[in-house]
């Protein structure tokens, strides 16, 4: 699904750099799911740097509809290569299925920034391409929510983890943050089961791990999404109080569940900067060739008193 297109006269490949300064680079942002309050974050902050910066490059902005809409997302890369852009940043449904792709997209001379889920270095570097990456480091965020959560909890303590899509990078090192955190605390991760970033999954897998784990203690889920998810079910429970419920991304309607207790804590990574800083990688790249390094943007733990 094209959610808006900028486009003007065309310019050249990455292959001729010189030649792309010359009109205005075409840059392609390509998201995961627009269902997702964190993309809207990233699409609305792309859309306000390129209103700034609007004698700087054309922007096309694309999003899928839903997390797990890996088809669909590669054929909106193969449809920016099929247009000829100079540059796609992407935030990859899948760390791993996406390579293919991108691979095809640079040996076309498209520049590519990878933001947000880190795809798979070990078949990047099988594939003999190296592609920039923007993004927090998941595994220190969740472990801040997790150790926040921690300070409530003992030794023996049952938790569970609603874990994203597993093969993402960024669902497996969330879910790494929060078991370093509830090891170092030594409670007991009784379940650990996928939500796919679904709230209405999140929901359903939380009620079934409720009935089944009557001591359980907290929720631990890898966005807000599906935190929210947690919620209701806990709410459904009659456990409000009893089960503490965590998420990741910070997003705008998770606020009032921390204002009133509902959930316990989230994570910050400034999803609508992201794109931002792939764009000028970007443009880094085709002013004077050069590959920047990785930049690991900042997460911060949130609660209700940083609201």
């Amino acid at each position: 699904m094209v959610i808006g297109i900028l486009l003007a006269a065309g310019c050249e490949q990455q292959d001729a750099p010189s030649a792309a300064t010359a009109a205005k680079p075409r840059i392609a942002v390509i998201m995961k799911s627009l269902a997702n309050e964190f993309f809207v974050t990233m699409e609305a902050g792309t859309r306000q740097h390129h209103a700034e910066h609007a004698d700087d490059y054309e922007l096309i902005i694309n999003g899928i509809k839903d997390e797990a809409a890996l088809t669909e997302q590669v054929a909106l890369v193969e449809q920016m290569i099929a247009l000829r852009v100079d540059v796609i940043v992407l935030a990859p449904a899948d760390s791993k299925a996406m390579i293919p792709v991108v691979r095809r997209a640079m040996a076309q001379g498209v520049v590519v920034i990878n933001i947000d889920n880190r795809l798979d270095a070990s078949i990047i570097a099988e594939a003999g391409i190296r592609v920039p990456f923007v993004g927090p480091v998941d595994r220190e965020g969740a472990r801040a929510v997790g150790d926040y959560l921690a300070k409530i909890l003992g030794a023996g303590d049952e938790v569970a983890i609603i874990g994203g899509i597993s093969t993402a990078f960024n669902a497996q090192q969330r879910q790494a943050g929060f078991e370093d955190a509830m090891a170092a605390v030594g409670a007991n991760i009784v379940s650990v089961q996928d939500g796919n970033w679904h709230q209405a999954k999140a929901s359903t897998i939380a009620s079934a791990m409720i009935g089944e784990y009557p001591d359980l203690k907290a929720l631990l889920c890898s966005n807000d999404n599906m935190a929210i998810g947690a919620v209701a079910a806990v709410r459904q429970a009659g456990k409000t109080g009893h089960i503490q419920v965590v998420g990741y991304d910070n997003i705008s309607a998770t606020h009032e569940l921390l204002r009133n207790g509902d959930m316990l804590a989230t994570a910050e990574q400034y999803g609508s900067q992201l794109a931002v800083y792939g764009i000028e990688f970007a443009l880094q790249i085709l002013r004077d060739g050069t590959v920047p390094d990785d930049k690991m943007t900042p997460v911060d733990l949130i609660t209700a008193s940083d609201l």
